[in-house]
């Protein structure tokens, strides 16, 4: 969600620092070799490691695994949920303890889970929740489109205005419900329209071209809310390339580049945090109690808060995205 310079930084780092913590991340390796050495073994299957907030979920998910003395099996199915359900198959054939799964597609993964519960091998799903797993560990993205919604609400005030909404991806479940918090944050607001754009895929390269068709299609809009703070930078270049200053801009996630901007100038409004890292390491930890057998909640938030101009500049950090304090 920033440059791919540090997405493949960070993807060198984490593949580096997993081979602390008795990790393979290759799928289809050496099914005969002992997934461990006594420890309990996570076999953590990653949806992707194509965009910098997978590839920090997954340094969090290492460093929650090697702090409780876990040895961890990482696969990354590289967006394709064939080899998603292929490479969990893998994980259950070398004898993991507890899958740790982002799903690909939700539904997709069913045969997997019934693989898995055939095996005895309980499952936790992080990001995207899917039916039959023991826990989910997310974040209610219901709630960080709404805390956004509102306080760009409060932002544009009785006037109201049009408001641009970049989407991210067709039928996803966090793109749905980021629609949704945000959509009800308006309710009932007759001074406001809200025009729904493409979907973007949470790319910022995809914004930046649908925001120049539709900054021409609609120039009295008065806002841009995306679905991640990637896309709403896209939408803020875009923006500021037509001297458009006056249009506000808000999106999701705490991306460090986002909060900048918010502690630096009233344009860009507001964001949700929703730190990787620390979404990773909770779910590890899930994934660990499950294993030992303990009794942990079947949904579990790892909670998020409001940036805006107020407290921006205390999250500014040397993080890719801001962390709450």
């Amino acid at each position: 969600m920033k440059k791919a310079a540090i997405a493949f930084a960070s993807l060198t780092a984490l593949a580096l620092g997993l081979s602390a913590c008795s990790v393979s991340t290759t799928p289809g390796g050496d099914a005969s070799a002992p997934a461990g050495d006594g420890d309990i073994v996570i076999g953590f299957s990653q949806a992707t490691q194509q965009s910098p907030f997978y590839v920090e979920l997954g340094e969090g998910v290492e460093q929650a695994a090697e702090a409780g003395g876990a040895s961890l099996e990482y696969v990354d199915a590289n967006g394709d949920i064939t080899k998603q359900n292929n490479d969990i198959e893998d994980l259950i054939t070398r004898g993991v303890d507890v899958l740790l799964i982002n799903p690909v597609d939700p539904q997709g993964i069913a045969p997997s889970l019934a693989s898995a519960k055939a095996a005895g091998i309980p499952v936790v799903t992080v990001d995207r929740p899917a039916a039959g797993a023991a826990a989910h560990v997310g974040r209610d993205n219901v709630a960080m489109g709404e805390l956004v919604g509102e306080a760009l609400k409060e932002k544009l005030g009785d006037e109201g205005g049009k408001i641009i909404e970049i989407q991210g991806d067709a039928g996803g479940t966090v793109a749905m419900d980021r629609s949704e918090g945000f959509h009800n944050a308006f309710e009932g607001d007759d001074a406001v329209t809200i025009v729904e754009g493409p979907y973007a895929e949470y790319i910022r390269s995809n914004a930046v071209t649908a925001m120049q068709d539709l900054l021409q299609s609609n120039p009295d809009v008065r806002a841009v809310y995306a679905h991640n703070d990637d896309m709403a930078l896209g939408a803020l270049q875009v923006l500021a390339e037509n001297g458009r200053t006056d249009v506000f801009v808000a999106g999701v996630d705490g991306l460090m580049e986002a909060v900048q901007a918010i502690a630096d100038g009233d344009q860009y409004v507001a964001t949700a945090l929703n730190d990787p890292i620390a979404l990773g390491a909770t779910a590890a930890e899930t994934a660990l109690s499950v294993a030992a057998g303990d009794s942990v909640d079947a949904e579990i938030d790892a909670g998020t808060e409001l940036v805006t101009a107020e407290n921006a500049a205390d999250l500014v950090g040397s993080t890719l995205f801001a962390q709450a304090k």
